[in-house]
């Protein structure tokens, strides 16, 4: 378990990436043994054979310069020179040192077994590199015979032509996939940003399927699910809009029926139950409709949240709101719902607090509006029971108190409409923090 978590975290997350260790793994892997099979067997092989070649070419050299003298010594090294393409020199009384040490090169193991072979196992020999050659000196009756042999006749010349064919197709093959790979990951990007646009409620009108047929079965899919949402949106709005009609209309005529009537006690309490009546159906309303006929607009959130907390303020006929925003905050938002928001949560702070605060943060991901107020607040364990449909908190703080329990509904019902949310917390003051976070 933990060795496949570690290696889980240096994996690629997106699809491309991950797709790109599919088609690359392969490759490397065909690569890495087309290598190893060259290099350790093939290669090693050959240069193996090519030394035993050379090894046997200096034991029939050195049996020559043993076995002949005078001038039939010297013609024959001569026509061995010719014919092996060797330069071949006697060094008169030179002697060689024994060594002491270990083979390892491919030549020296192969001379020391063709020499014990074919001319006994007390002859000395040194090998060494000369440029493009080797240089092969060995013992002989009256001297050093030294040999220079081409480097191609002891190994192979160029394997690193074989490296080079090797990396360069492979680099080929992946630039290709790579191509092909992107042209086939970008319509499930551009389907996954459209998903996440209109979940912040944002519009997606140019959005068309294309690519691979999978990809445009999901994008028709989007598309189809995107206009029930938005039909059954609408759908719901022309019937709140006509229910909205119907009972407007007989608490018009209540309302002017009392407005005949004498002023009485009577006469005023009924019209403040018909102005509650009204203002639940506004509500009840707003909660259906759910700000979702309005378009995502750029909005400049810092003017927003000042001039929303001067307002709140000047209806309460109250002072001394600390609003703390950046100049600019210039986010994509449904600017009344938004609004509505903003006036619900001061307007609840204000009503159970003397002090109250709005912030407003952004980074690169998430912008957050923060009013805070010292009042009674409500205990952790009933956060999200206040925001239910209609529910009124009866201990502690009533944040719907006087209202239709709707307040706190609608607007985490607008904040998730911009794929957002709103949380309640501790405040700093003492009282409650209602924070509404937003996308970017």
């Amino acid at each position: 378990m933990a060795e496949g978590f570690s290696l889980k975290r240096f994996l690629p997350r997106g699809l491309f990436g991950r797709s790109l260790i599919i088609i690359v793994a392969p490759i490397v892997i065909l690569q890495a043994i087309i290598a190893y099979v060259f290099f350790e067997r093939d290669l090693d092989t050959t240069t193996r054979r090519l030394a035993r070649d050379v090894a046997a070419d200096i034991a029939l050299l050195v049996a020559l310069e043993d076995n002949h003298q005078g001038s039939e010594r010297v013609r024959l090294r001569t026509l061995a020179a010719r014919q092996l393409d060797y330069r071949i020199r006697l060094l008169p009384g030179d002697n060689l040192a024994p060594y002491r040490g270990k083979l390892t090169s491919t030549i020296d193991v192969a001379l020391d077994d063709i020499l014990e072979q074919r001319i006994g196992a007390d002859r000395d020999f040194r090998t060494a590199r000369i440029g493009d050659h080797f240089e092969i000196r060995v013992d002989v009756k009256d001297g050093v015979l030294a040999v220079l042999v081409p480097r191609d006749r002891v190994t192979v010349s160029k394997p690193d032509i074989f490296i080079l064919w090797m990396v360069g197709s492979s680099l080929l093959l992946m630039g290709i996939a790579i191509l092909f790979l992107r042209n086939q990951v970008r319509p499930i990007e551009r389907l996954a940003l459209a998903a996440d646009s209109f979940g912040k409620g944002r519009a997606v009108p140019d959005f068309k399927p294309y690519g691979a047929t999978e990809v445009r079965r999901a994008a028709q899919a989007f598309i189809t699910m995107r206009e029930r949402l938005e039909r059954q949106l609408t759908q719901r709005t022309e019937m709140l809009a006509g229910v909205s009609h119907d009972l407007k209309t007989p608490l018009t005529r209540l309302k002017l029926a009392l407005a005949l009537l004498p002023d009485e006690t009577d006469t005023r309490s009924m019209s403040d139950d018909i102005a509650e009546m009204d203002h639940m159906l506004d509500e009840y309303l707003a909660f259906a409709r759910g700000e979702g006929g309005e378009e995502s607009h750029p909005t400049d959130l810092g003017e927003m949240v000042r001039d929303a907390a001067a307002a709140a303020g000047k209806a309460r006929q109250r002072d001394g709101i600390t609003v703390i925003a950046p100049e600019h905050a210039l986010v994509s938002i449904k600017r009344a719902g938004l609004r509505r928001v903003l006036a619900n949560l001061l307007d609840n702070a204000l009503k159970h607090g003397t002090k109250v605060a709005v912030t407003l943060t952004q980074d690169e991901r998430l912008v957050e509006i923060a009013v805070e107020d010292n009042g009674p607040g409500i205990a952790p364990e009933r956060h999200e029971e206040a925001f239910r449909p209609f529910r009124r908190l009866d201990q502690g703080r009533n944040l719907q108190s006087g209202g239709s329990g709707l307040g706190l509904a609608i607007a985490r019902d607008i904040a998730r409409a911009h794929g957002g949310d709103i949380l309640l917390g501790k405040s700093a003051l003492g009282g409650l923090k209602a924070t509404i976070r937003l996308p970017v």
